[in-house]
């Protein structure tokens, strides 16, 4: 793992284990490399519960909660999708705080309004709304899924710096 990713994910532990908040993650595009960068960080389970790969639609429907009318109406790759994959982390874990990423990364699976490399995320809170965005990065597969966690994670530092 680079030491940028090493880095990132030290500073979210850290961030999250002084504020004694469980952390889960949804992700579609990515894989689970999100989990995979927090969990790379010795001593993470005191603020990672779990992550959700929910990779196909029946998936967020099933695992998450996700509604089959926003899948059919918005589709997979949707900051409303995000926002519920988020939501159902939460409320399928003990985790206070949650962070979802759904995109194209390709090569192949983009459309004029939606091309590769756009990535939706959503953050949530216990008791609060999900705030979700959406995002166009450039390059290949991989470069366009390491810059989804890149900015899935930087996302919730923001946030709780903001807190």
């Amino acid at each position: 793992m680079d030491a940028d990713l090493v880095a990132l994910s030290a500073a979210l532990g850290s961030a999250c284990y002084q504020r004694q908040l469980l952390l889960a993650t949804a992700e579609s595009c990515t894989g689970g490399w999100a989990a995979q960068v927090i969990t790379h960080t010795a001593g993470s389970s005191a603020w990672f519960e779990r992550g959700f790969i929910t990779y196909s639609n029946q998936a967020k429907v099933d695992i998450l909660g996700v509604r089959l009318q926003t899948l059919e109406k918005l589709g997979a790759v949707s900051p409303e999708t995000a926002a519920e994959m988020a939501a159902g982390a939460l409320k399928n874990s003990n985790a206070l705080i949650s962070l979802a990423i759904t995109g194209i990364a390709g090569p192949t699976g983009g459309s004029p309004g939606k091309p590769v490399g756009t990535v939706c995320f959503a953050w949530c809170r216990v008791g609060e709304a999900a705030n979700a965005e959406t995002a166009v990065f450039a390059g290949d597969r991989e470069a366009i899924r390491r810059q989804a966690v890149v900015h899935a994670l930087r996302g919730l530092l923001l946030r709780l710096d903001a807190a």
